[in-house]
This record gives structure tokens, C-alpha cells and sequence, in this order.
């Protein structure tokens, strides 16, 4: 469970945006959209090679 702790007159949206935020770093939202549609291993592997490829084409162009 996420709890926010409110200080002595703190806004009501910063807390909520405290809370969207830790809410956002559990990953509870992407993992939901993950299990929505089912993909292949194959599949995924598949994308985390192209996305390291990019990701090395990117360092490159950098330096």
C-alpha cells in the first residue's frame, strides 16, 4: 500500500502528485497493460535486441 505523508498545511496537490509518482514507480500499471495482451518469448526477445541496438546506435552517434 502506498501512504503519502501530509505535512502541516502541505497542498492537497502536491500530495497527489507525491502519490502519482510513487504510484508510477511500482510499475502496477505497466505490468497490468503487459498481462492485458499476451506476447511470445520469441517475441520479446526479439524487441530487446532491436531496443539494444538502438540504444548502441545512440552512443555511438554521441561520441
Amino acid at each position: 500500500m502506498i501512504v503519502v505523508p501530509l505535512k502541516e498545511g502541505e497542498n492537497i496537490e502536491k500530495a497527489l502528485k507525491k502519490f502519482k509518482r510513487k504510484f508510477e514507480k511500482t510499475g502496477i500499471v505497466k505490468e497490468l497493460r503487459n498481462r492485458q495482451a499476451f506476447t511470445k518469448p520469441s517475441v520479446e526477445k526479439r524487441k530487446q535486441r532491436m531496443r539494444a541496438v538502438y540504444v548502441q546506435q545512440l552512443q555511438q552517434i554521441e561520441e
